[in-house]
């Protein structure tokens, strides 16, 4: 018979086991809360850094407006890339554009730490590029639009049928006529969206842009690859003439170009200008471990400067605003 210090044992040994779970059920729903805690807290300092990137994004592309305004205020009319809006800005911390009070650069509002904000950003003039919306007239293709676009994709070394294909695709695509036709690309980007291949659309985003009416090349701020296509009988000794000149003094008015270049050049005041209205503005917050990119593009008129189309994420970085000719 087993004596009653075996009852006991046995009780003890199930009370050992019963804390021991109870313990582990506690750790359990302890962890549990932890985890959910944590999660809560990781989400609203993601969706709270989320919130004031874009503040700041909105606050950016503001000031770029504002200096649009003044550049229009300022000039006699004439855009080149010596003004104020064509120097790109480099990162810098975002308390030092901020107002000084009592040698404090920090908002008023204690919850926004701008301690590890830091802001980058430039301003395109997109006029310097070739205008995809030149290409229509109508229901049919403008002939001297299309030209340009020839030399354009000669000079880079495209093969013409792509062009070809991504013009009757556009024209569709604004004229459309059935099911099959394709649909607008928002951007120069999306031009796959026409036929193009993605090597092609890489090709042809430093030089051309898609406006939503037809625009005219600034031959101020248009790189050499981007007046070759424009002008018809430039070469590349004129393009780099050009060049160097607007480098010393930038052009008033056709003429001066006309002058620079001589009469063998066709510049033609419904193709050519030394004026923009459209612009791409790109900016870029790294708020921490948060980076947020974002691109807007502006239309100036007169003192109105209007905010057409935006986007924000993760974005290639802005092509350069004068690309170099490829060495020959």
């Amino acid at each position: 018979m087993r004596g009653p210090g075996f009852c006991c044992c046995r009780q003890h040994g199930a009370a050992l086991l019963a804390a021991m779970l109870t313990v582990t059920l506690v750790a359990t729903f302890a962890a549990a809360a932890m985890w959910q805690q944590w999660r809560s807290i990781e989400i609203e300092t993601a969706e709270r850094a989320r919130v004031q990137s874009a503040w700041i994004l909105v606050g950016a592309l503001d000031w770029s407006r504002l200096i649009l305004i003044e550049d229009y205020n300022a000039a006699s009319g004439v855009d080149h890339l010596a003004e104020p809006w064509a120097v790109p800005l480099q990162e810098a911390r975002l308390s030092t554009f901020l107002a000084a009070e009592k040698n404090v650069s920090q908002l008023e509002d204690a919850s926004i730490d701008t301690t590890d904000a830091f802001l980058s950003g430039q301003i395109l003039d997109l006029q310097a590029r070739l205008n995809l919306s030149n290409l229509l007239d109508g229901v049919r293709l403008q002939p001297e639009a299309q030209a340009q676009f020839e030399r354009l994709f000669t000079r880079l070394g495209l093969p013409q049928a792509e062009l070809e294909t991504m013009a009757q695709a556009l024209l569709q695509a604004h004229h459309p006529d059935g099911a099959n036709a394709p649909l607008r690309p928002p951007t120069s980007a999306q031009l796959g969206w026409l036929g193009l291949a993605p090597a092609t659309v890489a090709l042809l985003s430093p030089y051309t842009t898609l406006l939503p009416q037809r625009s005219k090349v600034n031959l101020n701020t248009a790189s050499a690859e981007v007046l070759l296509a424009s002008i018809e009988g430039l070469d590349q000794a004129g393009a780099n003439r050009l060049l160097a000149a607007r480098q010393t003094q930038h052009l008033r008015s056709l003429e001066d170009a006309r002058a620079l270049l001589g009469q063998n050049v066709q510049i033609k005041e419904s193709l050519h200008d030394v004026r923009s209205q459209y612009f791409e503005v790109y900016g870029r917050l790294r708020l921490g471990d948060v980076t947020v990119q974002e691109r807007s593009i502006v239309y100036r008129q007169g003192r109105d400067v209007r905010t057409l189309w935006r986007e924000r994420g993760a974005l290639t970085p802005p092509p350069p605003s004068t690309p170099q000719l490829p060495a020959r």
